[in-house]
């Protein structure tokens, strides 16, 4: 898809991956709705830099747990910027729970995770629908992880909700066919904000300086990094649909 004069909804917009998506886009020159549901400033930062590039830019508040909100941040997004090609689902959530801790893990925790991570997409996917297939035909890019992989990460929930995005995506393929191709992203360890807030920042430096020594790349994902693999699929084969790319330095090719 050549992307310029077209109009990305990116979720979880304001930060880490979804941020450097929707910069990404706005660089080639598509406008873009910056979704987010608590930060705010951030949201309105990366909308800002997005105008920079000439393009139009919004930023919108929703919980994508909540359907009422994803329908309605899809109408706002058609309202403000008339229509919608790209549909990035970056949102997410997750616990840090170690996975031998069964007892830890609660039932809040399995329904949010769910909902943000499994359902949200989906509901984005659902009520974007219809726009996604005018003119020509759209695509969605689930921002997936490898968790849902290999069954490794922060928490059971968090993997096992990955690990049905990873499913959804082939089956909103197929849905959606033939005008919208459905892929995903399932990026490795990402630095930012995630592992600092969730464990501190003592804990994620040495958790990616082990990972960075551990893989074969001998490095560790930027969320511009996993903006590079979405804009492959964005700019790649229009052929291409149903796959899940994993982006992360070649851990999973060194685990037994």
């Amino acid at each position: 898809m050549q992307v310029k004069d077209k109009v990305a909804l990116i979720t979880g917009g304001g930060t880490g991956v979804g941020r450097a998506s929707a910069l990404a886009l706005a660089a080639q020159g598509c406008s873009v709705a910056v979704n987010y549901s608590r930060s705010t400033e951030a949201a309105e930062g990366t909308a800002a830099e997005a105008r920079e590039f000439g393009v139009n830019a919004i930023a919108i508040r929703g919980d994508v747990a909540d359907d009422a909100d994803c329908r309605r941040m899809v109408d706002e997004t058609v309202e403000a910027l008339g229509r919608i090609d790209v549909l990035i689902n970056s949102a997410g959530t997750t616990v840090f729970v170690p996975h031998e801790n069964l007892d830890d893990i609660t039932t809040e925790d399995w329904h949010r995770l769910y909902a943000v991570n499994t359902m949200g997409p989906f509901q984005m996917m659902r009520a974007a629908a219809d726009h996604l297939r005018a003119d020509g035909g759209g695509e969605v890019i689930n921002i997936s992880s490898v968790s849902g992989v290999a069954g490794v990460g922060s928490s059971l929930p968090y993997c096992a909700s990955k690990a049905a995005l990873n499913n959804l995506t082939v089956t909103m393929a197929r849905v959606l066919a033939p005008e919208v191709r459905v892929n995903a992203v399932a990026p490795g360890f990402i630095t930012g904000r995630w592992w600092k807030e969730g464990q501190g920042e003592a804990v994620h430096d040495a958790a990616q300086a082990a990972v960075t020594r551990s893989v074969p790349l001998q490095a560790v994902c930027e969320p511009e990094d996993v903006a590079d693999a979405v804009m492959g699929f964005v700019n790649g084969s229009d052929l291409t649909t149903g796959q899940v790319l994993v982006v992360d330095g070649g851990m999973l090719i060194k685990m037994p």
